[in-house]
């Protein structure tokens, strides 16, 4: 459990980047140029009867591509794409793996179609849950040690699978079984319209590139101008992040999406300047010292009150933030089963993130709006 709690961190704090490279396969390409503008993760190339997805980099420092065929009915695949794995389109069935992908299929219109997933009771998806409750979606144990009986059971189209690192066995011996898997990034893009554009990966399982485009555009274009308008604020608050995990305070690199949409929030983020993505790690003297006086406070998601946390930790409220109730959280909204649903949504809908800090350190420009996520903690 301590484990995926570090994960959960690392994802919410933002991860590492990718380089996106182009590939040429065949001369009847329908779209001459890659459409994904912001995802450094994956490509997509329409050709007649088939589409190819190259997935780089699906987890940090990866060294691998993995290509990946989507064929239509009645195509044709050239014999030099047949050694990739080839899943017929559009899929009716599918198996997920992360919160994180479980909104793609709901916006789509297509969480139908889901049929197993590892931890139930992390989904907050209402659509999701009534689909569980009716037993259509199945329990299928821990992401590294997937229930490859029922999966082999469930026979779905295909399993959208992450990896951490390049060791998962599990997912290698569903593909030896003859099942269909596919690696998905989004966690590993370090922008938030970066992560939010992985929904057109699952547009093109479902046969929907067009529509997942024009979900996209409306998110960017939300996004774009919510930048817009945070840029017409006077004050620019300091903010402090993140919070303590057992020994060590965790909270975002510089260079990571938490970062960066602090950024265009208007927001000085105390520790903006330093390099990389993913999490520091630091002592509580080395963040006190240096944010003790900070505007706002954005914790981690861990607590619902002040209270709480100064019964985990007292020391807490030394900090500004804490002793003008400047403290923020995105643990108030849950699923049935305690699910947040900022960890499923929020790399999905960086528009609605992104409005929800600007009401925060900026709550003039944008006085009719009530935050989603973020909520002041009392």
């Amino acid at each position: 459990m301590k484990s995926f709690i570090r994960f959960l961190l690392l994802v919410v704090l933002g991860l590492s980047s990718v380089q996106c490279k182009k590939e040429t396969i065949a001369s009847n390409v329908i779209t001459p140029e890659n459409t994904i503008r912001y995802a450094k993760g994956f490509s997509i190339q329409n050709y007649e009867g088939y589409t190819i997805v190259t997935v780089q980099n699906p987890w940090p420092k990866a060294t691998k591509t993995y290509t990946y065929i989507l064929k239509e009915k009645n195509g044709t695949i050239p014999d030099s794409l047949q050694q990739n794995t080839i899943i017929p389109v559009p899929i009716k069935s599918i198996v997920v793996t992360s919160t994180t992908h479980i909104p793609s299929l709901e916006i789509l219109k297509k969480e139908k179609t889901l049929v197993g997933f590892p931890h139930l009771n992390y989904i907050s998806s209402e659509k999701v849950r009534a689909q569980i409750e009716a037993g259509k979606v199945k329990e299928l144990g821990m992401n590294q040690s997937l229930n490859t009986e029922v999966l082999l059971n469930l026979q779905p189209d295909v399993i959208i699978g992450y990896g951490i690192d390049n060791n998962n066995p599990t997912l290698e011996n569903l593909q030896k079984s003859g099942l269909k898997v596919m690696l998905n990034g989004d966690w590993n893009e370090e922008t938030p319209l970066g992560k939010a554009e992985w929904i057109k990966f699952f547009g093109a399982l479902y046969g929907q590139q067009k529509k997942a485009n024009e979900i996209f555009a409306k998110i960017e274009k939300e996004y774009l101008k919510t930048i817009k308008i945070a840029q017409s604020a006077v004050a620019t608050p300091t903010i402090l992040a993140g919070d303590m995990f057992e020994d060590r305070w965790y909270l975002p690199k510089g260079n990571s999406w938490g970062s960066l949409l602090l950024k265009e929030a208007k927001g000085q983020y105390l520790w903006a300047a330093t390099k990389g993505t993913g999490s520091l790690s630091l002592s509580f003297e080395a963040v006190l010292e240096k944010a003790q006086n900070a505007d706002i406070w954005i914790t981690s998601g861990q607590f619902d009150s002040l209270h709480e946390m100064t019964m985990t930790n007292p020391h807490y409220a030394q900090f500004k933030a804490f002793q003008n109730k400047n403290v923020y959280s995105f643990s108030g909204r849950k699923g049935k089963t305690g699910g947040i649903l900022y960890y499923e949504l929020a790399p999905n809908r960086p528009d609605i993130v992104l409005k929800d800090i600007v009401k925060i350190l900026h709550p003039e420009l944008l006085t009719s709006y009530k935050p989603f996520f973020f909520e002041k903690l009392q």
